[in-house]
């Protein structure tokens, strides 16, 4: 029985780049997909009472002024499965990676979908471990947070988001990279990273690089939250990164300008806010109801000079559950990840800290900016007194242990020791070699002598008398040898 298609037929009068209008179309909608002579994808981006403009998906070499336009009246959809992690696929969910399709149960989501409501969604109370001392103890994040990462070029920031990805491993949490607009090979840098730490297995990578088309770029953050939702939606946690925003915006600015879009801000169209803040409001944390999964974001979006209140880092500052800003200063200074602790803030708080970890960190945010504050006013004076030498001791004692290399994101029982060990001031009279020293080999020296202490630290996460006992202990034996 041969089956019979129904489709309207249009044709292209001008194209303009990565864009091109159509006449002879009538049903159609905002958002929805086009077939351009059965070898090109297009989307709707806008219409008057003469035609319509779409927007190429891929680079659209091939399509010419005259050629036929197809409306099946369908959707933008991509598949979604639990097929996709370990894979590296385009913005239309395409494998890239040269492995073969993907297998497995199939199912296809619509790209652009609203945001859950309200009644989905429960407050934020599971604590999202990034690895990173500084940011676990003094900015904390929670599963289903939004949490801008904003700052210079070459500051650290893709490297601290790879490290919070890495340290997902084994614990259930599906990871979804995005990059947009950057460079070919600083994304197999990024893949590369992953397989050497063994993070690939619960990562999906998005890719749209600089050489992709324009419309890839704009698809490609709506095509990771979209993965991420078909886990999400089956009662996992899920952490996307956007790697970055400032290059989205860029896309989305030169597609509004060929539309002939009157530009506002920086030329930016004046619906870029909207744009980030609808794919923005499609992370949180949703009820038992809803199968109890959570999505968190982490957007990356560049600032020039250290201003953050440029238009889109502006914009994304305001969407955002905080934001984590890295300092050039710090960066030059061999403090890294270069996190500004006086700029950077969680809206969350502390109140999704573990027990432990919200003790022991209680007042080390307020203790550390102190030290940056005193360390500025007593740089050039002299005869300062032994208390103000104690209080920078301290401090710089805090420094080190805030220093960390990438892709060597610490458990959470291991910053659990370092922040004791500072708390019972223990560091505070050993020599700088004996700081690194500790900062190496503590957890080894843990686990081999006080296994049931960090097991119970890992299960938990409290600090019990006998636990704190065991600590001293452990802290004391360790000096010692």
């Amino acid at each position: 029985m041969s089956v019979v298609q129904v489709r309207e037929t249009g044709q292209i009068k001008e194209i303009k780049k990565s864009i091109a209008s159509v006449e002879g179309l009538s049903g159609y909608m905002n958002g929805q997909l086009l077939d351009i002579a059965d070898h090109t994808k297009a989307l709707v981006m806008g219409f008057d009472s003469q035609s319509v403009s779409v927007l190429f998906l891929d680079r659209g070499e091939d399509v010419k002024v005259g050629d036929p336009v197809y409306n099946k009246a369908e959707e933008l959809t991509i598949p979604v499965g639990d097929g996709f992690t370990g894979r590296v696929v385009n913005a239309m969910a395409v494998p890239v990676d040269g492995k073969g399709p993907i297998v497995g149960d199939i199912q296809h989501y619509p790209i652009f979908r609203d945001a859950p409501g309200v009644l989905e969604r429960v407050p934020l109370c599971d604590v999202f471990e990034t690895g990173n001392l500084i940011i676990d103890a003094a900015i904390p994040v929670g599963k289903g947070q939004r949490q801008l990462i904003v700052g210079d070029k070459m500051l650290g920031k893709t490297s601290l988001c790879v490290d919070a990805i890495i340290n997902q491993k084994e614990k259930d949490i599906v990871c979804v990279y995005c990059c947009i607009g950057r460079s070919r090979a600083a994304l197999e840098k990024v893949v590369t990273t992953l397989k050497e730490n063994a993070a690939m297995g619960h990562t999906i990578i998005v890719s749209a690089t600089a050489d992709s088309a324009p419309g890839e770029q704009y698809l490609a953050p709506y095509t990771a939250c979209t993965l991420g939702e078909y886990f999400m939606r089956n009662g996992k946690d899920v952490f996307v990164v956007f790697d970055d925003l400032t290059r989205h915006a860029w896309a989305y600015r030169q597609i509004s300008l060929l539309l002939e879009r009157s530009p506002g801000r920086d030329a930016y169209p004046g619906d870029i806010f909207y744009l980030h803040s609808q794919l923005m409001e499609r992370a949180g944390k949703f009820s038992p109801e809803f199968k109890g999964g959570s999505m968190t974001f982490f957007p990356v979006v560049d600032a020039i000079a250290g201003d953050i209140t440029g238009y889109i880092p502006s914009n994304l500052v305001s969407m955002t559950d905080g934001q984590i800003y890295l300092n050039a200063a710090l960066f030059s200074s061999g403090f890294k990840p270069a996190v500004d602790l006086k700029l950077s803030v969680s809206r969350i708080g502390n109140k999704i800290q573990s027990p432990a970890m919200r003790e022991l960190s209680a007042m080390l945010r307020l203790e550390y900016i102190q030290y940056l504050d005193l360390l500025m006013v007593t740089r050039f004076k002299t005869g300062i007194s032994q208390e103000v030498v104690q209080r920078l001791e301290r401090g710089d004692v805090m420094s080190r242990l805030f220093i960390q290399d990438k892709a060597r994101p610490r458990p959470l029982e291991e910053e659990l020791l370092f922040l004791y060990a500072l708390r019972r001031k223990i560091l505070d009279v050993v020599s700088t070699p004996k700081i690194e020293f500790f900062k190496n080999n503590i957890l080894r020296f843990a686990r081999d002598q006080y296994p049931a202490m960090v097991d119970a630290l890992i299960r938990q996460r409290k600090l019990m008398p006998e636990i704190t006992k065991n600590l001293d202990e452990c802290l004391v034996a360790f000096f010692k040898e």
